[in-house]
């Protein structure tokens, strides 16, 4: 019998020790790039993308610089919010998700009086591509975590 609480205890400290690394290896693995860093790289990418012309840029920047700065604020109060073991109620989610949306009909509605008709339908459609990368990452998740597949309907 003790042999076997023995064995248990090990057990239990591999396991754990184990999983801590994972952690400290999930954390490396992204580098931690300022707002103004995250803002330039996407300005550059929408350049390369739309072929922006620098008055463009110009007025892009600002639009971007926001919406970086608000998405870092939104993830440190939910990482607060974990640490505390604190699940949102529904009204917060719905307020949270109602501001989503607002922000992303403001985006748009900038990003139409600042590029032309071309640029603003190869940005339309890089958008829906990178929700449906989006989708595709959420259900490999919830595959991860379940353990099996998961239908579509």
């Amino acid at each position: 019998m003790k042999n076997l609480a023995t064995i248990l205890v090990f057990v239990f400290a591999f396991t754990f020790t184990t999983q801590a690394q994972k952690n400290k290896k999930r954390d490396q693995r992204r580098p931690k790039l300022s707002v103004e860093q995250h803002t330039d790289l996407a300005v550059k990418k929408m350049t390369l993308a739309l072929d922006l012309s620098e008055k463009q840029q110009n007025k892009i920047k600002p639009l971007i610089a926001a919406k970086m700065a608000e998405r870092k604020a939104f993830m440190e109060k939910r990482k607060e919010a974990r640490k505390e073991r604190k699940r949102p109620t529904a009204d917060e989610i719905y307020a949270v998700k109602s501001k989503m949306l607002d922000n992303q009909i403001a985006m748009r509605n900038n990003m139409k009086e600042i590029l032309n008709k071309e640029q603003f339908e190869k940005f339309e459609k890089m958008q829906k591509l990178r929700k449906m990368q989006g989708k595709k990452m959420m259900m490999k998740k919830m595959q991860n975590k379940r353990g099996k597949k998961v239908r579509r309907k």
